[in-house]
């Protein structure tokens, strides 16, 4: 039997670094954002349909997140006509990785799990957290967005106490160490109950 865990946290939680452990421990991980690139990137599925509904989205024969950020802003209802074309193709590269996949555990490395209520299409979630302040220091410090638009980010995300909350599972990424031993102690935990 595979087992589907959806791993989700908040921006600046750890949950890349989080995702490659699972990877590292042997479990196949589809990554959300790795597919809308594949997606955005020449030749991707999402560029002729975004080309005929955002002509200027397109730039160089791959959908620019600069410019569809710049056309969200002047428009926020376009998000839900983006989300339409985008949302099918990625629950489609997402079925396609699960099809593929080999390992006895799938993890879905999904940003806005719980927002989007994918969490309803897996067996189990774990959820990354950590400390408000830690998580400040370390958005801030990638020095790719300013203080505002780390509060915006973080007002259209479910809070982490309730993530926390909703989620089968809570890693705290403190530490490199401390993430490993969760992650390894999540897997003994699901294997122990799917191949009991």
């Amino acid at each position: 039997m595979t087992f589907r865990l959806g791993l989700t946290g908040s921006i600046g939680m750890g949950k890349s670094t989080t995702a490659k452990l699972f990877a590292e421990a042997g479990c196949d991980v589809w990554d959300a954002d790795a597919a809308v690139h594949r997606l955005y990137a020449p030749g991707g599925a999402a560029v002729a349909p975004m080309q005929t509904a955002f002509p200027d989205a397109v730039v160089d024969g791959a959908v620019s997140r600069d410019v569809l950020k710049r056309i969200i802003a002047d428009d926020p209802t376009i998000l839900k006509r983006i989300e339409a074309i985008v949302h099918p193709l990625v629950a489609e590269d997402r079925a396609d990785f699960a099809t593929r996949a080999e390992s006895d555990i799938l993890v879905f490395d999904i940003p806005l799990l719980f927002e989007t209520g994918g969490n309803a299409r897996m067996d189990a979630v774990a959820v990354v957290s950590i400390d408000a302040e830690t998580q400040r220091r370390r958005v801030l410090e990638r020095g790719t967005m300013t203080e505002a638009q780390f509060e915006a980010i973080l007002n259209k995300q479910v809070p982490d106490a309730k993530k926390r909350a909703l989620a089968d599972y809570v890693i705290i990424t403190d530490t490199l160490d401390h993430a490993r031993e969760q992650v390894e102690a999540i897997i003994d935990d699901i294997r122990g109950k799917t191949h009991a």
